[in-house]
């Protein structure tokens, strides 16, 4: 029971108790990368011949189907016992490819385990993967700064006074503040400057609101 418990959280176990496909097997996985291991199959016989013997009962019936329940209870009986057998083998088997972390207490494959230091890489990183990370996050961050500055001139040079319709008034297409509709060539109204004050004005006003110059 103890063996079963160190491996009760990263293990699968792909055993079949009966048909022609009885057998033992288990998938042991890394708890760092996920990377899987898996045990050869190892055929459960008497499962295997009761599947055999039901396949025939199927067939002809009769004794041989009585026959087929007898051997059926049998397999029954001993799985438990010849499962309890497999796994610990397979546990056994298992521990040949995965380390046992001295701080997470995790199992993980080779190579994700500093065997220097009896540690997997996530409680003690790989120095040379830390450094290349590290400077890698500090291109990003300063690519991020960089960008950040230029966009920051670029807005400063887009006009942000004038008034934009950014719905279409004639099909409701959103327009992104454009000058004519990408869905239905409506023009969208586009305020205007005064030619004397400069004063924002929609379109078509003839005189200016603010100093009534006359817009041509």
């Amino acid at each position: 029971m103890s063996t079963e418990m160190q491996f009760s959280s990263n293990y699968a176990d792909l055993s079949n108790s009966s048909g022609v496909d009885a057998g033992f097997q288990f998938e042991f996985y890394c708890q760092r990368c996920n990377d899987r291991w898996r045990t050869r199959f190892d055929p459960y016989r008497s499962g295997q011949a009761s599947g055999w013997m039901q396949k025939g009962a199927g067939l002809f019936g009769g004794l041989l189907g009585s026959a087929s329940s007898v051997l059926n209870g049998v397999a029954e009986a001993g799985w438990h016992s010849a499962r309890d057998d497999a796994f610990t083998k397979a546990v056994a088997d298992g521990k040949a490819h995965f380390n046992r972390c001295g701080d997470c207490h995790r199992y993980v494959c080779s190579p994700c385990f500093d065997t220097a230091n009896g540690l997997c890489f996530n409680c003690a990183p790989n120095v040379n993967v830390a450094i290349t990370q590290a400077r890698a996050q500090g291109e990003v961050e300063a690519a991020r700064e960089a960008a950040n500055v230029e966009g920051r001139t670029r807005g400063a040079q887009r006009p942000v006074t004038q008034a934009m319709q950014l719905v279409c008034t004639q099909c409701h297409t959103e327009t992104h503040g454009a000058k004519f509709c990408p869905e239905c060539g409506h023009k969208t109204a586009q305020q205007v400057a005064c030619s004397h004050c400069s004063t924002m004005l929609e379109p078509g006003t003839k005189f200016c609101t603010e100093c009534g110059q006359r817009q041509t």
